[in-house]
């Protein structure tokens, strides 16, 4: 400006020019897209994004945790959730996240892995036999080391994973009880690598679908069945156009929330804490929630016209490992993240 070029200006107001002129140089060199973040007032608004519907008990306690936060931080800190999927698919959602255009994602291992292939290694085929299993594994090393992994990718995990259950498979035609009812089968599956590659290796056909597409392509036979947690089959109204569940328990998965490291490394460290906190707290109910809900939705889907079956799991597995699946992902995991998976499953090769 012509001002600062006036050289008989008072000395007080050429200083704080200059300290104007260095704080806006910080400023374009530290902005953080999504975080905008700080209002005058001290004031922080941040947003999730989940593909989950508002019925889930993933997204039910993200908002129970939210409103905790925005409460407890006398309103310093508040979060909105945004349910099924209303920022853009997992994949989307997870790009925002990285470029800061959304603050957090919550999603699942089999969709992180995809960015960093460890962040899936819990959704190896019949790793874990029960949840006494899953949770040792997740908060003890196992999940230290997961969470680890997202430093690669500039991205900060944020206190205990949910539990998005044991994955079983449902079809329109037949039930599932032997490999052999799987070759050819058209399943859908998340964009994931890992799903993928189990189910080729049990010579079915798997293809990808969002899930907020995937009621309708069911419906209209794009796909012929699909596999997920109980409690997203009845979230997402699959009974109404799948016949048979089969309790294949192939994988288990979590959901994890992250967010873009340098808009949660923003945020004052007492902030931090508390929805850390909040979200760990959350994450402990939810999962109980999870374990309730699950126990009673076979008695719920069958009142709504599904069928249940049990399955032989040992079958399938052998299957896998004659396919190289467990070999290839060995491989593709490392040994020492391999190592720490078997240190709670027991060998897989």
């Amino acid at each position: 400006m012509q001002e600062d070029q006036t050289p008989n200006a008072a000395p007080q107001d050429c200083g704080r020019r200059s300290a104007l002129r260095q704080l806006a140089a910080v400023a374009a060199t530290t902005f953080v897209p999504g975080a905008a973040m700080a209002q005058a007032g001290g004031k922080f608004a941040l947003k999730i994004a989940i593909s989950l519907p508002e019925s889930h008990p993933t997204t039910a306690a993200l908002k129970s945790a939210c409103a905790d936060i925005g409460k407890e931080s006398g309103g310093r800190l508040t979060i909105d959730v945004y349910p099924n999927g209303q920022l853009g698919s997992d994949t989307d959602t997870v790009s925002q996240v990285r470029s800061g255009a959304i603050d957090f994602v919550c999603t699942a291992g089999t969709i992180w892995g995809n960015l960093v292939p460890v962040t899936s290694i819990n959704t190896i085929a019949f790793a874990f036999p029960d949840y006494a299993t899953v949770w040792k594994a997740m908060d003890g090393d196992l999940g230290a080391h997961i969470r680890g992994a997202f430093d690669k990718i500039n991205l900060v995990p944020i206190g205990k994973v949910f539990d998005h259950g044991f994955r079983q498979t449902t079809t329109a035609a037949k039930p599932i009880v032997e490999p052999k009812d799987l070759a050819g089968l058209k399943i859908r599956v998340p964009a994931s690598q890992i799903l993928t590659s189990l189910f080729k290796g049990l010579d079915a056909s798997p293809a990808t679908v969002p899930i907020g597409e995937l009621y309708t392509a069911l419906q209209t036979k794009v796909v012929d069945g699909q596999e997920n947690s109980l409690p997203t089959i009845d979230a997402t109204k699959l009974y109404e156009v799948q016949k048979y569940c089969s309790y294949t328990s192939h994988m288990w998965d979590c959901f994890t929330l992250v967010g873009n490291k340098r808009i949660w490394s923003a945020l004052p460290e007492d902030l931090r804490a508390l929805a850390t906190r909040n979200f760990e707290a959350h994450a402990l109910k939810q999962r109980a929630a999870h374990d309730v809900l699950t126990a009673s939705l076979e008695t719920k889907l069958k009142g709504l016209g599904m069928q249940f079956n049990k399955v032989d799991v040992r079958p399938f597995r052998e299957v896998l490992a004659k396919s190289g699946f467990y070999v290839e992902w060995q491989k593709k995991f490392g040994p020492e993240a391999w190592a720490l998976l078997e240190k709670y499953s027991g060998k897989l090769v």
